[in-house]
């Protein structure tokens, strides 16, 4: 085993995970809340410090380099995205821990509705997968 690539191909990971992710509904719930949890974590951790969020930034960063570089690329760009908004919108961290909690709470109601469960109660690497799952889904809709 290396420790440069992934057990497991991101076509692999991507095609299990949309597996729990087939209705419409819960597909367009996770296109506004994986992303949306991703930022409050990024914006949590940041409050906390902002040394300790770079710190699992470059973690995650890590793990997605070793899935592709490629999606490396684009899951940087959220992720200086997603510290650019924790440092211009200073917001209380009662606030993030709320819309995290919020988000949440839609996830659920996605597999609510999709009747499956979520992909992390399997593999809780899935909770690195969801933001892949989505930005591989948009990048697929932009590059067309």
């Amino acid at each position: 085993m290396s420790i440069f690539v992934s057990q497991k191909p991101l076509d692999t990971w991507l095609s299990e995970y949309a597996t729990s992710h087939q209705n419409p509904t819960n597909k367009a719930i996770h296109w506004l809340c994986v992303p949306i949890i991703f930022l409050c974590i990024v914006a949590l951790l940041y409050a906390i410090h902002p040394w300790l969020c770079f710190g699992v930034a470059a973690g995650v960063l890590w793990f997605y380099l070793r899935l592709s570089l490629g999606l490396f690329v684009l899951m940087t760009a959220f992720v200086a995205l997603c510290l650019s908004a924790a440092h211009y919108l200073p917001m209380a961290i009662w606030f993030w821990l709320a819309v995290f909690v919020v988000a949440w709470i839609g996830q659920f109601i996605g597999h609510k509705i999709e009747g499956a469960k979520p992909s992390f109660f399997e593999d809780l690497q899935f909770l690195l997968i969801g933001p892949a799952w989505v930005a591989c889904d948009i990048w697929r809709k932009i590059s067309r």
